[in-house]
């Protein structure tokens, strides 16, 4: 596994992979950051597949700042289309998000420029799901100009150790909060928190449900903050959907089960049905 950057927008653009060549993979994250795929990367390599973890702009390892506009859904995806293009990724693709990236994922399917032939949402947000309320606090401009990066880091130490739902140790959380300890990555989350709207999934229902493309959804069934039965119901309502519980798995079900995870992944964006 490794990380590396190309430029988009005149920016640094970083990302991890595990591979150079086989079936591209394009993990995207929410609230988090690439960090949250790095337990499966390997095993997908392994599986011959090319996967792809970005930071969004101003995010995990990425140059930039978001604001409210540039952190919006369309906005994130429009801006995920040109990292593909300067990635110089081409043909059907694959890709999986988690969190509000599943948000961004579901509009590359309905609305996008690229061509998805399977999509996976591990703990994503869908329906109106979302904003939870440890993000829709930040909703509040005058909440998001007060908050410090140290109250930010605060309330995302809290929100990863809940995630795992595993004992963490406090190097592993050190690594996840890293990032946001720069205040212009502590105004980026802010942005994307005030940007959060359950509009954005809402809207694609429709097309969603008339969808014929094969999805797969990857659930931690312990999950405080995307509760399984938004999933049950997706997979219940939209054509071509399966449904993989991790039991025991919290939010980021990668940090809990890796491997579960990455098998379900990998034999999912290889061609097969569990």
């Amino acid at each position: 596994m490794n990380r590396t950057a190309i430029e988009v927008d005149g920016r640094s653009a970083s990302y991890l992979t595990a591979r150079d060549g086989g079936r591209l993979v394009l993990l995207l994250h929410g609230t988090y950051w690439s960090r949250v795929w790095q337990p499966v990367l390997d095993e997908l390599a392994v599986a011959g597949l090319c996967p792809v973890a970005v930071d969004f702009p101003g995010l995990g390892r990425s140059a930039g700042e978001l604001t409210l506009a540039s952190a919006s859904v369309p906005a994130l995806a429009a801006w995920t289309e040109r990292f593909l293009h300067a990635l110089g990724a081409e043909g059907p693709m694959a890709v999986v998000g988690h969190d509000i990236g599943g948000a961004i994922a579901q509009h590359l399917l309905v609305k996008g420029a690229i061509e998805i032939d399977r999509l996976a949402l591990v703990n994503s947000v869908l329906y109106d799901s979302w904003p939870v309320p440890g993000v829709a606090h930040y909703r509040d401009p005058e909440v998001a100009r007060t908050t410090s990066v140290d109250q930010l880091l605060a309330a995302r130490r809290q929100s990863i150790t809940t995630a795992v739902a595993r004992p963490i140790t406090n190097a592993e959380i050190a690594d996840y909060l890293d990032p946001w300890r720069d205040p212009r990555v502590a105004r980026s989350w802010l942005a994307l928190a005030g940007a959060a709207d359950s509009r954005y999934t809402l809207e694609l229902l429709p097309a969603l449900r008339a969808s014929s493309t094969p999805k797969m959804l990857v659930w931690g069934e312990a999950d405080p903050f995307q509760l399984l039965q938004h999933a049950e119901r997706f997979a219940a309502e939209m054509p071509q959907t399966e449904l993989i519980r991790i039991p025991g798995a919290g939010h980021i079900p990668m940090e809990k089960e890796p491997n579960a995870v990455a098998h379900a992944l990998g034999h999912f964006f290889s061609g097969h049905r569990a």
